[in-house]
């Protein structure tokens, strides 16, 4: 099958309310028409994901997107003209259309154009927006790879080789003042020079969570994940180190690249546990500091 056969098939299965596995640049995706309450029903269900987690919406134009959005603000046209297509997700108020189921019930949605040339082509082609979270069981390690995906998770799995950003998208709030709700790899000094000053969000609450992203346990490996500083004692057993500069890259971008990618790895080579230094806790390093801080004990 040619990989315009594979689009078109991918696409026909989202427009008859069936979910397919596909590559974004930042991590694979598990997605549904968005405007299908009852497809989109089939995400939380094949994830296990609590209904208290809205979806990101992926668009394939700032267009496409506008259509979705209740109100467009200044700040959302600066960022997407600098960003889009790429690993940016806005939050802004949704159009009535969208289903609540989408959005936790919450009256915005986040929305994003990703920047892999599949994603993009399947959105034209299914002619919808697609709403996908991670193809993977909820709180487990998202995929990088179509081998990544679960069996069974999705009624296909359209492969687009590796994740060249390999975490999930910075999500803004720009439905008030600009919040950041979930840092990823883009770095926040450029955001601010762009659209002012923001404000860092607390930990969820109970109810509907503002972002997808935010339980205070996610992206886990199978293998127990342990944040372990220099000089630190690991625990009894078989352990995998992973230290900047060595088992790992020593640049943010580098290193969000390679993380799930390694800790699958690691996870099939049957360890008692991983051990990660913790990356700086500075600006360039928050997306991965995030993610490893949510898989940790």
């Amino acid at each position: 099958m040619t990989e315009s056969e594979k689009i078109a098939q991918a696409a026909e299965l989202i427009r008859a309310g069936r979910l397919v596995a596909f590559p974004t640049e930042t991590v694979y995706g598990l997605g549904a028409n968005a405007l299908d309450a009852k497809a989109v029903q089939r995400i939380f269900t094949a994830k296990g994901r609590p209904r208290t987690s809205p979806l990101i919406v992926h668009v394939d134009s700032v267009a496409m997107a506008r259509e979705l959005a209740l109100s467009w603000p200044e700040s959302a046209g600066i960022l997407t003209a600098r960003y889009w297509p790429g690993p940016l997700t806005v939050v802004v108020f949704k159009q009535p259309h969208i289903p609540a189921i989408v959005t936790a019930g919450l009256p915005t949605v986040g929305l994003r154009m990703p920047a892999h040339p599949l994603a993009l082509a399947l959105i034209s082609e299914a002619g919808v927006p697609i709403a996908a979270p991670s193809a993977n069981r909820f709180t487990e390690l998202s995929p990088t790879a179509a081998a990544h995906v679960p069996a069974t998770l999705a009624d296909f799995v359209l492969d687009g080789g590796p994740s060249r950003v390999g975490i999930e998208s910075t999500v803004l709030s720009l439905a008030a003042k600009p919040v950041l709700l979930r840092p990823g790899v883009i770095p926040l000094a450029e955001i601010e020079a762009l659209i002012g000053p923001l404000e860092i969000a607390g930990p969820a609450g109970v109810g509907a969570h503002p972002s997808p992203g935010m339980h205070p346990r996610h992206y886990r490996p199978r293998t127990r994940l342990l944040l372990l500083g220099a000089g630190a004692a690991p625990p009894p057993g078989r352990g995998a180190w992973l230290r900047i500069g060595r088992e790992m890259p020593g640049e943010p971008l580098a290193y969000a690249a390679a993380l799930y990618k390694t800790l699958h790895r690691l996870d099939a080579e049957g360890w008692d546990w991983i051990a990660v230094e913790p990356p700086p806790d500075d600006a360039a390093w928050a997306g991965v500091l995030d993610r490893l801080r949510r898989a940790a004990e």
